[in-house]
């Protein structure tokens, strides 16, 4: 993987710049990418208070009891939920910036119920917009997915729908007002969403074979520790209404599930509903609005800049065609089966 975002220099100072000694408020702060981000914000910056916001009192404790967390005097751990903006309103006072992690992730969790699945997904957006207006919060950074590109899924569709929300919620915002953005990235290895712990699980268990949807699947593929760096990284860059992603290799899954259980019996077990062949990060008929910068792409947004002013530090990079897209099975980077292994052996 070549996106990173390195803790030196001008970009760390100016993290510290952004950071220290303000208030920053993570919905889903007990998930996998919550936990890891938190750690990694504290490990770099000193912010005045850092908010843990979910709806899990268990994993809140368990969380507190963690020993790198544990006794901080700048943790707060507030229960709530994204569906109530009342809640979030009273949470968000005298906050600086809002990591939105929250969400329903399971593709068929979504698909058996569908409400619950919009209610969190795209009303608890809308929530963070409204909240975040109402009390003046300065930058909010919303967490999306592959599954946002071209969705086959009620997943994918409400977080497509998020991701709308939030790029045209600058435009609800008043000059100088909370600036929002998304970053959209693929399957983090080993978070719970993963099929990794899976396959682990089987191994561990003696399974006679492991399932697999389809020989040809591809995957897009990072770690949370990559997605915690590139949200950081992303945090500087957002002026308002971009879609942050990043440049991240693929995986087949047949090679995963070598790397990890190279003496079982591989079965093929079809697609389930839902499920795509390969993933998009950015679909064609993103390509136009689209910048190459080197390690990441950003998509601007399709109105002509917020409030159809210019960006106050242009985008330096190659800007890519109508024809463009990024897809898991054309990408110029992947993980082999040996890659593999050494990443969890």
């Amino acid at each position: 993987m070549t996106t990173t975002f390195e803790p030196i220099g001008t970009a760390l100072e100016n993290l510290r710049g952004l950071v220290d000694n303000r208030s920053i408020f993570v919905t889903g702060g007990t998930g996998s990418f919550g936990q890891a981000f938190v750690k990694k914000l504290l490990t770099l910056t000193s912010p005045r208070r850092l908010i843990v916001f979910s709806r899990d009192e268990f994993k809140q404790s368990e969380m507190q009891s963690d020993p790198d967390l544990a006794n901080r005097l700048d943790m707060r751990y507030f229960i709530g939920d994204v569906r109530d903006q009342q809640r979030l309103e009273l949470a968000l006072r005298d906050v600086d910036i809002v990591i939105h992690a929250a969400a329903m992730k399971q593709v068929s969790t979504a698909e058996y119920n569908p409400f619950e699945c919009i209610h969190t997904n795209v009303i608890g957006a809308e929530n963070i917009v409204r909240a975040s207006l109402n009390t003046g919060v300065k930058q909010v950074l919303a967490l999306s997915t592959d599954k946002a590109v071209n969705p086959v899924n009620l997943y994918g569709a409400s977080k497509l729908a998020a991701d709308k929300i939030f790029s045209a919620a600058n435009h609800l915002s008043a000059r100088g007002g909370t600036r929002f953005g998304v970053v959209r990235y693929g399957n983090v290895a080993g978070s719970r969403g993963s099929v990794v712990p899976l396959f682990q699980k089987l191994v561990r268990e003696k399974a006679t074979f492991i399932p697999i949807t389809d020989p040809r699947m591809t995957r897009f593929w990072t770690t949370l520790d990559q997605v915690s760096n590139f949200v950081l990284a992303s945090l500087l860059r957002l002026e308002g209404g971009e879609i942050f992603v990043p440049k991240i290799p693929s995986v087949k899954i047949t090679d995963l599930a070598s790397a990890l259980a190279p003496e079982i019996e591989k079965k093929m077990v079809g697609k389930r509903p839902g499920e795509k062949l390969h993933e998009a990060l950015i679909s064609e008929d993103e390509g136009y609005l689209t910048t190459d910068c080197g390690d990441y792409y950003v998509i601007e947004p399709a109105f002509d800049g917020v409030f159809g002013a210019k960006r106050e530090n242009p985008l330096v990079g190659k800007k890519m065609d109508e024809q463009f897209s990024y897809v898991s099975d054309t990408n110029d980077s992947w993980l082999d089966v040996d890659v593999l292994r050494a990443m969890y052996g």
